[in-house]
């Protein structure tokens, strides 16, 4: 697949050829991080910013009583916060979903980045795109029935996947329990295992051994309302 993160920036425009060699030279060295192990937690001095190379990891917030809400995925090729070098404290902590690799990214390095006009404009679409990200996701979580709500999530998490080459047109990989789906989308555990079973029943999804599968995909796509614009992937993916 190549670098994972200079493919996700190249999604927003090819880069002259010095800036794709910075790119590689600082995504070689990345760190082995656990699943479930946490990255950085809420509270904590941010030295370095985070570049997701191979794996999954999640953000999340912890609440008062334990309860867990996970507010975003980060997919090979995501870069956590690209700021939080001048943040006192971190307001949300990011664990490994699986094993994952991570390349910290230290503050120079990102100065490096910014300085290069082409980079820098590939990594504002990168952040505004997080950005539309949250507000489709609040939007899901606040409106959208328990079964529409899975299905957005399960179309968005494939779409994303395709988009860097991790899956093809109708299957991808599913690392997600069905703890972490009630904590993505607000509902409780049962609820979510209900959703599963009538979404499997209908043909719409098939959930095997870390696979999801779309016998019907633009069914489901249909079913919910999932519309990809707010992803700003053009072209193929485009909605």
């Amino acid at each position: 697949m190549g670098d994972p993160f200079l493919r996700k920036l190249e999604t927003f425009g090819p880069l002259p050829e010095p800036d794709r060699e910075l790119i590689r030279s600082i995504s070689t060295h990345s760190e082995h991080i656990k699943a479930a192990a946490d990255i950085i937690c809420e509270g904590e001095k941010p030295g370095e910013v985070n570049l997701v190379t191979e794996g999954f990891a999640y953000r999340y917030k912890l609440l008062a009583g334990g309860s867990r809400q996970i507010v975003a995925y980060l997919m090979p090729g995501d870069i956590c916060d690209l700021h939080v070098s001048f943040l006192k404290a971190m307001d949300h902590s990011i664990a490994a979903l699986t094993d994952t690799q991570v390349v910290k990214l230290p503050r120079d390095q990102i100065e490096a980045l910014l300085d290069r006009p082409a980079i820098s404009r590939a990594l504002l679409m990168v952040i505004m795109t997080y950005e539309a990200n949250g507000r489709e996701w609040l939007a899901n979580i606040g409106q959208r029935p328990a079964e529409k709500r899975i299905a957005h999530f399960l179309c968005e998490w494939h779409l994303r996947l395709r988009s860097i080459g991790l899956a093809t047109d109708d299957t991808c990989e599913f690392p997600l329990t069905q703890h972490h789906l009630a904590e993505t989308s607000g509902l409780s555990v049962v609820h979510v295992n209900r959703v599963l079973q009538s979404l499997r029943r209908r043909g719409l999804i098939v959930l095997k051994s870390r696979q999801l599968s779309f016998p019907k995909l633009d069914r489901l796509w249909d079913i919910c309302g999932f519309r990809s614009n707010y992803l700003h992937m053009y072209g193929r993916w485009g909605s």
